[in-house]
């Protein structure tokens, strides 16, 4: 059985990183995460990134440079980070409980998912980079 891997996309503008709150699984439920989702069969990260983007918050996405390290959420799946810019479409929560721009100050009192903890550092000095 192939790895699955799932994407998620960093979308910073300015000094502001856009940050998404789940409305489930109920042990998820109200943690805050890079928004993204699950890469299909035959699929590139980049191409599987933009569709989630595009169906989760209704924004179109230029993927950009990874952002970390690969994550082992379990046996079988992988989850790996990417830096996004906006090119079209206009944010809405979809698939999420709210979105929020945060910055870089905020980051580390934010209730993530702790999956997505492990990115504190990449972010952080994306942040600092990007001001």
């Amino acid at each position: 059985m192939p790895n699955q891997i799932v994407v998620a996309g960093a979308l910073i503008t300015g000094s502001a990183l856009l940050v998404a709150q789940r409305e489930r699984p109920p042990e998820l439920a109200g943690l805050w995460e890079l928004p993204g989702g699950k890469v299909a069969p035959g699929e590139s990260d980049a191409a599987g990134l933009a569709r989630e983007l595009l169906e989760e918050l209704g924004v179109e996405v230029t993927v950009g440079e990874r952002l970390g390290d690969d994550v082992a959420l379990s046996d079988d799946m992988t989850l790996r980070a990417y830096r996004v810019s906006q090119t079209g479409g206009a944010l809405h929560p979809n698939d999420h409980r709210a979105l929020r721009w945060v910055t870089v100050d905020e980051l580390d009192a934010l209730p993530w998912v702790p999956a997505d903890r492990a990115w504190l550092g990449d972010l952080i000095r994306a942040l600092r980079d990007s001001a």
